[in-house]
């Protein structure tokens, strides 16, 4: 009689939750609960959350301003499922967020992520040569206490290091309960699966060793200018990843190419490095990305060549192809399993932000396949801007 293998037990990170971990290569010395919130500077708060409701259904959750005692920024705090956005205006003309949005656009400027401890995490990361955006603090009100710590990553970006096990209240402290009476339906988006930040020439591997170094994350993959290039334009990308996975954060530069690749457009018009998209999961990619165009949202365009030969590449898929077909959808393979996803235009004045909707059916990895296809429906968005 054979006896049963024997089974390992599941390895888990040293967070409360005990996360099982992924990457046994990361260093995961603070360590990383998962994304907290993503918060914009904006230069309308008030239309920019009616936008992301109405075109991706976001839902209120939370409002900060001048009925809060907040004098000088208005804040919107929008959820769906475990993605919480934060989109901030300046009220005053003396306040510093005017200066982000001359320079950059409405962008990206804090990625908050859940810890255990944001005082240790802070003094962790500085320690190691993380430089401070601000030392901890902590918010107080009668439903218990948040503490926050900020260090400084690509450009203007900070990562907000966000404590908050001892808070019961609507997000954190100075913050009340919003409901505008418009509640759209959710379009089935679940969590930030990551979220990709460009930097300039010959700056991707700093901030790989930033990653490394500082917040103890390892490499999960790597493209070069060979496996990201078209007739025209190239770039190069490496993806950070924290011990359970759920932070990743690929890591895009520029490379020679005849023509400006969408790398050097975004630095140009952000005005240097920052949060290029995030990629939101659905677990029903049709139904999604159905919603969204039906709601108005843009996507970029693939020919429809594309799905001639795309079955051949990518073996059996449990989809029919003629939905993904008509809906732009693109479709890749690794040894884990497959994926499918879709990029939004740039949803912003400026070509810089834009959203990926993303539906993984086993596979880790992030599209290689698609790279060509997409990189070329960005030079012809490009062309027209006049920017290629």
């Amino acid at each position: 009689m054979n006896n049963p293998p024997e089974t390992r037990p599941m390895l888990t990170d040293s967070t409360s939750l005990k996360l099982p971990i992924e990457n046994p290569e990361a260093k995961d010395f603070l360590p990383l609960n998962g994304t907290d919130h993503v918060e914009f500077y904006v230069g309308n708060a008030k239309q920019s959350a009616h936008f992301f409701k109405t075109a991706f259904g976001f839902q209120d959750f939370a409002y900060a301003g001048l009925e809060t005692g907040v004098k000088d920024r208005t804040s919107y705090v929008l959820k769906q499922d475990k993605i919480i956005l934060i989109l901030t205006s300046p009220l005053t003309a003396e306040c510093p967020i005017n200066d982000h949005l001359v320079k950059h656009g409405d962008g990206v400027k804090h990625i908050a992520i859940w810890v255990d401890d944001a005082t240790k995490s802070w003094k962790t990361t500085t320690e190691r040569g993380a430089e401070s955006a601000f030392e901890p603090y902590t918010l107080q009100d009668d439903k218990g206490s948040v503490t926050m710590s900020g260090i400084k990553a690509y450009g203007d970006t900070v990562h907000v290091f966000v404590e908050r096990s001892e808070y019961h209240g609507v997000f954190m402290p100075g913050y009340i309960a919003l409901d505008t009476g418009f509640h759209p339906a959710s379009t089935g988006l679940k969590f930030i699966d990551h979220m990709v930040g460009n930097v300039g020439w010959n700056e991707m591997d700093t901030w790989v060793n930033y990653y490394k170094n500082i917040m103890g994350f390892a490499q999960l993959v790597s493209f070069d200018d060979k496996d990201i290039s078209t007739e025209y334009t190239a770039l190069m990308s490496k993806v950070m990843t924290n011990g359970n996975g759920r932070i990743k954060f690929p890591i895009n530069e520029p490379a020679e190419g005849r023509k400006k690749s969408q790398i050097e457009e975004y630095i140009d018009f952000y005005n240097g490095p920052g949060v290029q998209h995030l990629a939101l999961a659905t677990d029903d990619i049709i139904q999604t990305v159905s919603e969204l165009r039906s709601r108005g949202v843009q996507f970029l365009e693939v020919p429809k060549s594309y799905y001639n030969d795309v079955l051949d590449r990518v073996g059996k898929i449990d989809e029919d192809l003629s939905p993904l077909s008509k809906l732009g959808i693109l479709i890749d393979r690794d040894e884990e399993g497959y994926l499918l996803q879709l990029f939004t235009k740039p949803l912003m004045d400026r070509p810089t932000v834009f959203f990926e909707i993303i539906q993984r059916k086993g596979a880790k990895s992030f599209g290689k396949g698609n790279f060509k296809a997409l990189f070329e429906a960005i030079e012809r968005e490009q062309e027209r801007r006049g920017t290629l």
